[in-house]
């Protein structure tokens, strides 16, 4: 994984393309470096076989890589999306911009554990579809209870956030009130209502009530 994570932030889930996405190309890898080597020999095409041979095994080591580096990480944040062989792209979806998680396996999908996860999201692309994923049914179910979780935390937060403002304004609001009632006393004091002795006994009262 290359994006950097962010403060606070868990990887939950890493998958990739299923292997069988590189099953065809090594059948025809294989295919045409054999037919490649007999054209050599057999002296029909020359160089040629050789070449493409080059070429298929190649292109087949490039989707390996490939592979290996498209990756759909799931957070307690977001669902990233890497990919790129000589660059790297990534695309990221946060869990709270995400309106629905959706998958879908053909028959031999559901047989070797491979199929497809699409993402609707509030931008403007409106969906992503991941095609090929490993297990799509464990992405799909992941990144929906992370949603549930990080609706529930927001709403925890929230209030406590309320209930700590509503302590603070109960807190303000009770120290005017003494400020006030000291107020009244010191001015009882200065017109020789009260005596200093009086004046003090009330103070503390008011003070540790």
């Amino acid at each position: 994984m290359k994006t950097e994570l962010k403060k606070d932030e868990e990887i939950i889930l890493e998958t990739r393309k299923h292997w069988i996405v590189l099953v065809v190309p090594l059948i025809a890898t294989v295919i045409v470096t054999i037919v490649g080597i007999y054209a050599k020999f057999a002296t029909i095409i020359g160089m040629w076989g050789i070449l493409a041979a080059i070429l298929a095994i190649s292109n087949y080591f490039y989707l390996v890589v490939g592979r290996k580096n498209n990756l759909w990480i799931v957070t307690n944040l977001r669902v990233i999306d890497e990919f790129g062989v000589f660059s790297s792209n990534s695309k990221e979806s946060p869990l709270d911009k995400i309106n629905n998680v959706s998958f879908s396996q053909s028959f031999w999908g559901d047989a070797f554990g491979y199929g497809n996860v699409q993402i609707q999201t509030a931008a403007e692309v409106g969906s992503t579809t991941y095609t090929f994923v490993e297990d799509p049914k464990k992405l799909k179910d992941t990144i929906t209870h992370l949603q549930e979780e990080y609706k529930t935390n927001n709403i925890k937060k929230q209030a406590s956030e309320l209930a700590n403002a509503i302590i603070e304004g109960q807190q303000n609001n009770n120290k005017t009130d003494i400020s006030s009632e000291i107020e009244k006393l010191h001015e009882l004091k200065q017109k020789g209502i009260l005596t200093e002795e009086e004046y003090n006994n009330a103070k503390a009262k008011i003070l540790n009530s």
